[in-house]
């Protein structure tokens, strides 16, 4: 019988995901947060995990060094989602990606305005599409860490970033100003697995349907 290779990402969504893989029947041998070994064994003798940066887990199902794999949908929407299958929304790791300015400001007459602004992000495809659907002029700068602090320091006019209880937005004297899109993870699949190893795929695609309490 063939193997399967679950990737999952880092951090937060990681701590998620295990107790909803665990109530799937996919159990790892050892803590894959504590564990040094880039390849996790499960009590499946069939299913193994790996643990990566969550904006690597999209290329390794593309390119089906990972058969299998759990991300947020804004990581998918950055990475573009072409090439592959995306059956289930898990319902774990849920915020939303915001345009958020500081506290103050008249968005409202700033859009209205038709000024060129700048904003900070990470998540550039996606914010430029948001923008673009409104008619806006936008200068994007790419960050990666302390969006919060780019109107603070001067350096954007607003972020695009992704916001849970909105604490630390409030904190930095920030405020949502635009709702994008609510944010989830998502199972992910390679086409050729679910094809070529579908008597592996298939079985364990629906035992995490019945987790998540979906049809698969």
């Amino acid at each position: 019988m063939p193997k399967i290779t679950i990737a999952l990402s880092k951090g937060r969504l990681l701590d998620e995901t295990l107790p909803l893989l665990a109530r799937a029947g996919i159990v790892p041998l050892e803590d894959p947060a504590a564990s040094r070994k880039l390849i996790v064994a499960t009590r499946d003798p069939h299913v193994s995990l790996v643990i990566l940066r969550a904006t690597d887990v999209p290329t390794y199902v593309q390119y089906g060094a990972a058969d299998m794999g759990v991300v947020g949908k804004d990581v998918l929407l950055e990475h573009g989602t072409g090439n592959l299958y995306q059956p289930l929304d898990l319902g774990i790791g849920r915020c939303r990606l915001v345009v958020a300015a500081r506290r103050g400001e008249d968005w409202t007459r700033i859009v209205q305005r038709g000024a060129r602004i700048a904003v900070a992000t990470k998540y550039v495809r996606t914010a430029r599409e948001h923008f673009a659907a409104k008619g806006m002029h936008v200068d994007l700068i790419k960050l990666y860490g302390s969006m919060e602090l780019a109107p603070l320091a001067g350096l954007a006019d607003a972020i695009v970033d992704l916001v849970s209880t909105g604490h630390t937005l409030q904190a930095n004297g920030l405020f949502a100003v635009e709702e994008i899109m609510p944010i989830s993870a998502r199972l992910i699949v390679n086409p050729a697995s679910l094809k070529l190893k579908r008597d592996v795929t298939k079985p364990l695609l629906d035992a995490i349907a019945d987790a998540v309490g979906v049809a698969a």
